[in-house]
């Protein structure tokens, strides 16, 4: 079962956040403050964040600078994953992902069929590694942000978490660059 390894010490790392929205700026970016208050409620580093428009290009060209960063470890994304004609954030990232990460999607699921029944099937929530960097997409509501965090990304991004979490393989995720077989 899961559970913190006190021995082991808390490794903080770099978060960046974007919100995806055509409405939306900082002042009233409900998702975006309840990510980065978890963020820093855990200890971590909110290296930068952003809100760009529901534009695939834009998105894309966010993350991926992001994921060149090297202060960045993890990019998390909120809004954009429904079905509507300018809902294209996994459409603009899934082509960054070198892996897909198909068990966040599904956790994720589960945890907010949990609270919202059948209605989490119009999200698409996905995530990946690109560049030696976690992405995470989130629908843009609050309280899937509150369920992403709380139910995934606060453990998986906890050193002390066993049996095992995702700061420990952050150092071996570019191996294949390293070895020349980019």
């Amino acid at each position: 079962m899961s559970r913190i390894d006190d021995t082991r010490p808390f490794v903080p790392v770099g978060i960046a956040v974007l919100t995806v929205s055509d409405t939306r700026a900082i002042a009233d970016d409900r998702s975006g403050d309840t990510l980065i208050a978890r963020i820093e409620e855990a200890g971590h580093r909110l290296e930068a964040r952003a809100i760009v428009k529901d534009d695939k290009l834009a998105i894309y060209d966010q993350v991926k600078a992001w994921t060149l960063d090297d202060r960045i470890d993890v990019v998390i994304t909120t809004g954009g994953t429904g079905f509507t004609g300018r809902d294209v954030t996994p459409e603009a990232l899934e082509p960054l992902f070198e892996k897909r990460m198909d068990g966040f999607s599904e956790v994720f699921h589960r945890i907010s069929y949990d609270k919202i029944g059948t209605s989490t099937i119009q999200s698409r929530a996905t995530g990946g590694v690109a560049n030696a960097t976690f992405i995470f997409v989130l629908p843009g509501s609050p309280g899937a942000c509150k369920d992403a965090w709380d139910g995934i990304l606060k453990l998986q991004l906890d050193y002390r978490h066993m049996p095992c979490n995702f700061v420990e393989i952050m150092p071996r995720l570019d191996e294949h660059l390293r070895r020349g077989n980019g």
